[in-house]
């Protein structure tokens, strides 16, 4: 039997005003299988492109806590400490910072969610 899933774009808007950005990582939810993934990758060369003032160390620890969060790590604080669905709906949720989120999109697997996040991340940020 097929499970739904949602998952959302994160992207990189090096300079919000321009509109531009860069796939820089997933985020997929599926409750039925009690699942929260993310996945996260940098293309510096791209975004010194679209911005060659931006601070890479900045964007990059930001960006690497998605991944956390996701994951519940304690270290990552306390939003990490949330349930499943919080922290996806807080991981998802509207920013208008240089790290955004496209809409939530809704998805049928057959497999397990953790091949969803594989193939996401392969069609969206390779």
């Amino acid at each position: 039997m097929p499970s739904s899933f949602d998952y959302a774009i994160v992207r990189v808007v090096p300079r919000v005003e321009r509109g531009e950005f860069i796939n820089a990582g997933v985020i997929v939810f599926c409750l039925e299988h009690k699942f929260l993934g993310a996945r996260v990758k940098i293309d510096e060369v791209r975004l010194k492109a679209l911005w060659p003032q931006i601070q890479l160390d900045l964007v990059r620890r930001h960006l690497e806590a998605i991944p956390r969060v996701a994951a519940g790590d304690i270290a990552a604080g306390p939003i990490a400490r949330l349930s499943l669905r919080e922290r996806f709906h807080w991981l998802v949720s509207p920013r208008s910072t240089i790290i955004q989120v496209s809409p939530v999109h809704t998805g049928l697997c057959e497999e397990r969610p953790e091949g969803v996040l594989d193939e996401l991340s392969k069609r969206m940020l390779d």
